[in-house]
């Protein structure tokens, strides 16, 4: 089984990123002795682990919150701590080094080409290739307050001497930004702003700064999402396999990092080809001329933590299925070739049409 993990982040806005399937159209030569050579993939797993990093910070008010605003339920101290949140599995193939095939064609068949990826996997044969969507979306986000409470720092507060009578002055201010914003809904202010949307601005204005003057007591959170893939290429079946390791003090660390817990991966094969024997294997072996395709099996695919399911799906494993030939007579038409799609991932067949 072979492992792969890889980090991807940024900070201070959304970001969305997609990828798709690069493919090249490819001619038969001399060269290649009029055929053209691809490889059959196998079956690998993009697990990907939304992480999102929490950090809060105590407001200097913070012992100051219950007394004033009667708020008990406040940050105490600076923390910054992990969450696992989403994980999600893409089924990608990739190029079986023990697997490679060449498609011949006859000579003056009518324009024979096909479609590879950039490793060689076989698209298509005599048929414009389209991937059938693009990969998942992902977003990397941090999340950022409107307003610093460092920016709520009037001269009274700034004046005022001690913390505890900071928080006093700071609590003051509270209450009369909500007595102006009462006297403006009930019309009781004696300059009323002229429309509604000025009532609106105003209104949004004195919200916004109660808010940046509450976490002066209450505190403040910020956090922000990053993206974690781990590549796995099973070979068989996993049992309680470490996929990788998370902390709530760290965030995600590699598999054999002792200092978080273990994320485990458990894949069960529901539909496996049946093993052939020696002489049926070799026999089978020298029947395979033509074009070879892949008849994946399928499996289930869990990823556990805490005895917790994180994800739990059905999906297609090429390594529990096996090999096919479609036979080489198909492309000798020399006026109406058959025209074949197949999905790049697995390497089975998509369809054939004429």
């Amino acid at each position: 089984m072979k492992y792969n993990i890889s980090i991807f982040g940024l900070l201070l806005c959304a970001v969305t990123m997609t990828a798709q399937t690069s493919v090249e159209k490819v001619m038969p030569t001399k060269a290649s002795g009029d055929g053209i050579i691809y490889s059959l993939p196998k079956t690998s797993f993009i697990i990907n682990a939304e992480i999102t990093k929490v950090t809060v910070k105590a407001g200097p008010y913070y012992r100051y919150a219950e007394r004033y605003l009667g708020v008990k339920d406040v940050a105490t101290e600076d923390v910054v701590y992990y969450e696992l949140g989403k994980v999600t599995l893409v089924n990608k193939g990739v190029p079986d080094p023990e697997n490679t095939y060449k498609i011949e064609f006859k000579q003056k068949t009518v324009a024979p080409f096909a479609y590879l990826t950039r490793d060689g996997l076989l698209c298509a044969i005599n048929d414009e290739y389209v991937p059938e969507s693009a990969d998942e979306e992902k977003k990397v986000e941090q999340t950022t307050t409107a307003m610093s409470p460092a920016s709520v720092y009037t001269e009274d507060l700034l004046m005022a001497g001690s913390v505890a009578k900071q928080a006093e002055v700071a609590a003051k201010q509270i209450y009369h930004l909500r007595e102006s914003r009462t006297d403006i809904l009930t019309g009781d202010a004696d300059n009323l702003p002229p429309d509604g949307e000025a009532m609106k601005i105003v209104i949004s204005k004195l919200e916004e700064q109660e808010k940046a003057l509450v976490k002066l007591f209450t505190g403040t959170e910020s956090k922000e999402t990053t993206y974690y893939d781990v590549s796995i290429v099973p070979e068989d079946e996993l049992d309680r396999e470490v996929l990788f390791r998370f902390s709530t003090k760290l965030g995600i660390l590699d598999e054999d990092d002792l200092g978080g817990e273990p994320v485990y991966i458990n894949l069960t094969a529901i539909e496996r080809a049946p093993e052939l024997d020696p002489k049926e294997a070799e026999k089978k072996a020298k029947m395979m001329k033509g074009i070879v395709y892949n008849v994946p099996g399928k499996a289930r695919v869990e990823v556990i933590r805490n005895n917790k399911t994180l994800l739990k799906k059905e999906t297609l494993v090429v390594q529990f299925g096996s090999r096919e030939t479609l036979a080489p007579v198909i492309l000798e038409d020399k006026k109406q070739p058959v025209k074949v799609v197949f999905y790049p991932e697995t390497g089975s067949i998509r369809q054939i049409t004429k």
